[in-house]
């Protein structure tokens, strides 16, 4: 039995196929609208080359671009275009001198040429698919907004006698209040290039309309890579809901598991939030690592440290990870915040989860992350669905937040302790003249968690957490208080006695 989407005609781009739910309804016409430089070009040619492959003839009519041109930009991208019909027509001879002319408006000549020209070699060819580049020069050419708006509905008219998929290419060049072509086309898709202050431009596009058709609405990510565009559709959590077991989880470490009540459950976050060097790196790795040697898949973002640092670390303090990248359980992404789009970070984190099933991701720091963000409103609303996408999946999801300062009243760029099942605080204090660490619960949505402030310590044998600390008030205010002879934090190491 057919399902809606066999008869639907494919972009050419499998991200774009997802946002329009299938791809376009076969046999309309389509407007692809865009600044110079936004990647009109290359979805023209992806949408033909992939009708191409599957037995289908296209043709491309250029009115601005040279067939050289073309066939360059295919080139940038491994691309053949043997098998595209390819109608130029700006050609040489039309700029001789005996085109020039003189008793009539070359307009009125050069429309009707134009015209009769794509005609003609529609009905020499009968394509099946049609990119028209692009619409920028009819409209100069009609010189009229009645006119132009007759041509196109023309061009309209024949194209779907002749059954065709049309994509018309227009540069934004017109009023832009001026929705003529939104009102004509079947469905107009809007393609975006922002720059920004510091890093690559930010490419987006959005489905404006598409009559008879559900798609994913708002703004959906995308670049430009050798081999075409790469869509990144806007997560939406509903759509990946899947069955797990909420079962507790041990962090590997006795103490913690106390702290947290029962471990971590599957399918809550739990922010790390502290000043830096603190150990809230260290403490994640050492949960992440707990699911490793259980035979399970993790996935670390890392956007502060370097990758060859991390490594280096965990090494020396007895939490090697180099044998899990190796073997395949642990994937580790460096990233960029300037290079790297919020909607290309959601589909590195999709693919994690459900190409290499990982089921604890970490994100180290949200910080970071917070940079590669328009706003600090669309951190919280794409964190937000971020987040319960992974607990829809069953994942554990660790999430590292710094504070501005060391010691005393402590500071953040961002509050998202709002959207965490678990908040674990890591704090420094101080003791007979020793620098020391603590860790506490905050909250916890999961249990009924230990409200105990713990002292941890990490070192050549990794991390351990101590027992509860009586003797002291006020840590977590970052001005402790020593109130008697202490026999509740961890014994010094021989070293340290004697520093």
């Amino acid at each position: 039995m057919n399902t809606e989407n066999d008869n639907r005609a494919t972009t050419g781009i499998g991200g774009l196929d997802a946002v329009l739910r299938g791809g376009l309804t076969p046999n309309r016409l389509y407007l692809v609208e865009g600044t110079p430089g936004a990647g009109k070009t290359t979805i023209g040619l992806q949408f033909l080359l992939s009708g191409v492959a599957a037995g289908q003839s296209g043709l491309y009519v250029t009115l601005s671009e040279t067939e050289n041109e073309l066939r360059s930009v295919a080139a940038s991208h491994g691309w053949s275009l043997d098998g595209l019909d390819i109608f130029e027509m700006a050609d040489e001879a039309d700029f001789g001198l005996e085109q020039e002319q003189s008793l009539l408006h070359s307009s009125d000549v050069e429309l009707g040429e134009t015209i009769r020209g794509i005609l003609d070699r529609v009905e020499q060819t009968d394509p099946r698919l049609i990119v028209l580049d692009s619409l920028s020069e009819l409209r100069l050419l009609s010189q009229s907004a009645l006119r132009y708006r007759r041509q196109i509905m023309a061009l309209k008219h024949h194209f779907a006698r002749r059954n065709c998929t049309v994509l018309m290419l227009d540069d934004r060049t017109a009023d832009p209040g001026d929705l003529q072509l939104h009102s004509l086309a079947h469905g107009v898709i809007s393609l975006e290039q922002l720059a920004s202050e510091f890093g690559a431009e930010r490419r987006r596009l959005r489905i404006v309309k598409m009559r008879g058709l559900k798609y994913h609405g708002g703004y959906h990510d995308f670049t430009i890579e050798r081999g075409g565009l790469q869509v990144y559709p806007r997560l939406i959590a509903a759509d990946h809901e899947a069955k797990f077991s909420s079962d507790p989880i041990s962090t590997g470490l006795a103490g913690l598991d106390a702290l947290l009540g029962d471990g971590l459950v599957p399918g809550t976050n739990a922010l790390l939030s502290g000043p830096a060097g603190v150990g809230k790196t260290t403490t994640a790795v050492r949960c992440m690592l707990s699911a490793l040697e259980r035979g399970e898949k993790a996935a670390y973002f890392l956007f502060d440290e370097r990758l060859p640092t991390l490594m280096q670390r965990c090494r020396a303090l007895d939490m090697d990870l180099t044998p899990y990248v190796d073997n395949g359980q642990l994937i580790i992404r460096q990233i960029d915040p300037a290079e790297l789009t919020p909607g290309q970070f959601a589909n590195e984190v999709r693919a994690s989860v459900e190409q290499h099933e990982a089921t604890v991701v970490g994100i180290d720091s949200l910080n970071a992350y917070l940079h590669a963000m328009p706003s600090d409103t669309y951190l919280m609303l794409q964190m937000h669905e971020l987040l319960s996408y992974l607990a829809q999946r069953g994942v554990v999801s660790l999430l590292i937040v710094g504070h501005h300062g060391i010691a005393g009243e402590l500071r953040t760029d961002i509050d998202i302790s709002y959207l965490a099942d678990t908040v674990m605080l890591l704090r420094f204090f101080e003791a007979e003249g020793h620098l020391r660490k603590s860790i506490a619960v905050i909250k916890t949505r999961t249990s009924d968690h230990e409200r105990s402030i713990r002292e941890f310590r990490i070192d050549k044998s990794g991390l351990s957490v101590g027992v509860p600390i009586t003797n002291f008030s006020g840590i977590l205010t970052g001005s402790p208080v020593y109130g008697r002879p202490r026999d509740d934090l961890m014994d010094l190491r021989p070293d340290e006695a004697q520093s």
